[in-house]
């Protein structure tokens, strides 16, 4: 199973991206100290790891604490050794859907109503709202993640092109 996993760090209001190797990764703790080891001192940390065009996971540290996951799929776990790392331990389905600006009263009418908040086929596990002090609600992750024929590198640049780091991890692909 092909991956890419890009760290993308905020200091001081500006944010840079490193590639990260999780080749011998021994659990999530060794990713996420390797996550720390992009930049000790960042405000916040965030690793945006594609696999096979099929799965995104994101990993969070705000200070190097307090580490937040989301997985797009749980089935991840089950495809490969770095997903069951990665996500094989979240047990709970989607966090922090109550809470979002963007959810809507029960019954209300909207031009998404037809549109499933998740795809069925897919179980997005951890904190969805993993994202929503930097201006992606969990809604709006699950939409990008659930849209039909978006990869896990649509969904990252979309989300980067939020937080103002698009740039920066482009430049990554492309070397």
């Amino acid at each position: 199973m092909s991956y890419f996993a890009a760290a993308v760090v905020r200091v001081e209001g500006g944010w840079t991206a490193a590639e990260v190797n999780l080749r011998g990764a021994t659990d999530v703790d060794d990713v996420a100290d390797r996550l720390r080891d992009v930049e000790p001192d960042a405000d916040v940390s965030l690793l945006f790891v594609e696999a096979d065009d099929t799965y995104l996971v994101i990993l969070r540290l705000d200070e190097g604490e307090d580490l937040r996951i989301f997985g797009s799929d749980s089935a991840y776990a089950e495809e490969s050794r770095l997903g069951s790392l990665l996500v094989g331990d979240l047990k709970t389905s989607v966090t922090g859907l109550d809470d979002t600006e963007e959810a809507r009263p029960a019954g209300g009418a909207g031009e998404e109503s037809d549109q499933p908040a998740v795809d069925p086929e897919a179980d997005p596990v951890g904190d969805a709202d993993i994202l929503a002090d930097l201006g992606v609600s969990a809604q709006k992750l699950l939409r990008l993640c659930a849209h039909e024929g978006m990869l896990p590198a649509d969904v990252t640049a979309e989300v980067c092109q939020v937080l103002g780091c698009a740039d920066e991890v482009e430049e990554l692909r492309e070397v």
